[in-house]
């Protein structure tokens, strides 16, 4: 299984939509929050399932705050993070996750790329496809790819500097 895991793109979709034709196919696109107004053209570019949440630029938006699902063997939790303080840290957030028996958490809002792969939980940023703020400033984004065996592997990816908006 292959899963895409995006964030922050704030209506600036041109980076997603270049990913999406970058890795695909995928079976999953997760989505975590900070889409603006999109949600109807993230959805429909992806070809596969989406799951997303609201971030704390989705004002008017209906999309849940938080969702909790299975991937796999896995207990995932997505949420943007900013109500757990996120940009102090992710210790809160990983606490959160231990306590709802998540063993993966997919987070945005500090538009920071962050594999965080403990033994007891993961916490996965994929940072932001439209306004990167990690040295460098490259858009960033997440596969998760889990394989035969059922283990989910992470690769942290940056859109190359020839194809940037």
């Amino acid at each position: 299984m292959k899963v895409l895991i995006v964030s922050d793109t704030h209506k600036r979709n041109d980076n997603y939509f270049k990913v999406l034709e970058k890795v695909s196919p995928v079976d999953l696109v997760i989505h975590c929050g900070d889409i603006e107004g999109s949600e109807y053209a993230i959805a429909a570019a992806a070809d596969c399932m989406v799951e997303m949440v609201a971030g704390n630029n989705d004002f008017f938006s209906q999309l849940p705050a938080e969702r909790e699902f299975a991937i796999g063997k896995y207990h995932v939790w997505v949420t943007h993070g900013h109500n757990y303080y996120v940009s102090m840290g992710n210790e809160i957030l990983k606490q959160e996750a231990r306590q709802r028996g998540a063993d993966i958490v997919f987070y945005g809002h500090t538009h920071r790329p962050v594999l965080d792969l403990e033994e007891d939980i993961v916490a996965i940023n994929p940072g932001s496809l439209s306004y990167p703020r990690q040295d460098g400033r490259k858009p960033s984004y997440v596969l998760m790819d889990v394989d035969r065996f059922g283990e989910a592997h992470f690769t942290l990816r940056y859109l190359e500097e020839e194809s940037w908006l």
